[in-house]
């Protein structure tokens, strides 16, 4: 597939794509509920394929790779280390296909690749100067159990009646609303963890760790700081609070878990076939990791538009957010020479 049909390349070597980046038509006045519900229901949109197919995988966590929740009332070392085992195994699974197919193998070459270059060797910033080993350390080190404690602390609650519960089998209507909002309270969670962690003391303690990934890849998505992972899964506490059923947490956890593989990807399409490819959706979050200071969040709410801080790709986005730099830095060399 030739991804000079949809993109083009710098003098570097690096892709982008023609199309300017744009939110889906959910916060627009006037409204456009023909394009919303295109985009809703739609191939590609909010629901397929990557949201159907994340829900569609924890339906099969919950039904059949979950212990029963009477096993789950008391803390034992077997059902945890069950789902400590099973979520390593799933990062390994999604985590390790994006990497086998796009860049161990390099099927599909550089096709659709956003920075032109492979991951880094001999980098000192990651451990043993790799970046990808340095990059599964912190994701099954840190990211899968942290991952797993909040679960397995929900999972218990739920068990014993501490957070309220609601069925299914009662509230089908309910329950689905709660399923089909679970990706926009993500975005909102991490929009304002992102956010807080940019602020410079923890840039540099705890978030730098993560963005020492200029050039992302799938295992960059989880390599984060256990300070940021603590943050990042924490959004489950929702389920502490609205009424929910396990599976919405156990969903939420594996959004939470899985999406960012396919946001680090590094590819704007993963090519199937001679003629096809999959979005992957990741070129929003690359300009974060290329400008570091754009993007904190991506998908339907236009939070970093309302802000000022939305990159789209064009040569006005990267106009404005340079105008933004230099008036900062003006004011911060008026404070120094204020102090001098």
């Amino acid at each position: 597939m030739d991804d000079t049909l949809y993109g083009k390349r710098d003098k570097r070597g690096d892709w982008k794509p023609l199309k300017f980046l744009e939110y889906p038509p959910v916060f627009v006045w006037p409204a456009q509920p023909r394009r919303f519900l295109r985009w809703f229901f739609g191939y590609p949109g909010y629901i397929l394929p990557w949201n159907l197919g994340y829900a569609a995988l924890s339906l099969v966590f919950w039904l059949y790779l979950t212990p029963p929740m009477a096993e789950m009332k008391s803390f034992a070392p077997g059902w945890i280390l069950f789902l400590l085992i099973r979520n390593a195994l799933i990062v390994l699974a999604v985590f390790g296909a994006f990497h086998l197919r796009l860049y161990w193998l390099r099927r599909q070459g550089t096709a659709f690749k956003y920075n032109t270059k492979w991951p880094s060797t001999g980098n000192p910033v990651f451990l043993f100067g790799n970046q990808t080993v340095d990059n599964m350390i912190w994701t099954l080190g840190s990211g899968v159990p942290i991952w797993t404690a909040y679960e397995v602390l929900t999972l218990w609650a739920f068990a014993n009646g501490y957070i309220p519960y609601v069925s299914f089998a009662e509230h089908p209507v309910y329950c689905t609303v709660i399923l089909l909002l679970i990706p926009f309270f993500r975005e909102v969670h991490f929009y304002l963890v992102h956010r807080m962690i940019h602020w410079p003391p923890l840039y540099h303690s705890v978030h730098k760790l993560h963005h020492n990934n200029v050039n992302p890849g799938p295992w960059s998505g989880l390599a984060m700081h256990p300070v940021e992972h603590l943050l990042y899964f924490s959004g489950v506490f929702i389920h502490w609070i609205v009424p929910s059923h396990p599976f919405h947490a156990i969903f939420h956890l594996q959004h939470l878990g899985l999406v960012p593989a396919q946001g680090h990807v590094g590819f704007d399409k993963i090519v199937v076939g001679e003629r096809s490819a999959i979005d992957t959706h990741a070129y929003e979050h690359y300009l974060h990791h290329k400008y570091f200071e754009c993007n904190y969040t991506d998908g339907a709410i236009p939070i970093d538009k309302w802000l000022g801080t939305f990159h789209d790709g064009s040569p006005e986005a990267q106009e404005r957010m340079d105008k933004r730099f230099m008036e900062r830095a003006a004011k911060q060399a008026a404070k120094r020479a204020k102090k001098g």
